[in-house]
């Protein structure tokens, strides 16, 4: 049976691809935010890990959507990446936007880290 269409997947899968396509446009958002808030918001590594967290969710995503016997590994490395990001966010202080960020990285995390195999 194939898995690739989305009334072939689990919830779960399909929550996961959803958590990491929010969190993947979400991130790119917040580094925006970020660069224009400029000070630590606009730090290097800050940044850096915000756009690697795009980055492996949306490959996250990818994997998911193609039904690869791989995605579980993927998605091990991205509740991890996510993790770290949250971290990162919150380290920020009390701002609305990076609460958005730090509410969908773990949340995304959770949801990949259900799904490692």
């Amino acid at each position: 049976m194939s898995h690739h269409r989305a009334e072939h997947r689990s919830q779960e899968v399909n929550r996961c691809i959803d958590d990491c396509t929010q969190c993947h446009a979400i991130c790119l958002e917040t580094i925006n935010y970020c660069l224009g808030k400029g000070g630590k918001h606009a730090d290097a590594r800050h940044i850096a890990l915000m756009a690697t967290c795009a980055d492996v969710c949306a490959t996250c995503a990818d994997a998911m959507l193609r039904g690869t016997q791989v995605h579980g590994v993927i998605c091990g490395a991205c509740a991890e990446v996510c993790r770290q990001c949250a971290e990162s966010c919150a380290a920020m202080g009390d701002d609305p936007e990076m609460q958005r960020c730090v509410d969908i990285c773990r949340r995304c995390a959770e949801s990949c880290g259900s799904m490692k195999q």
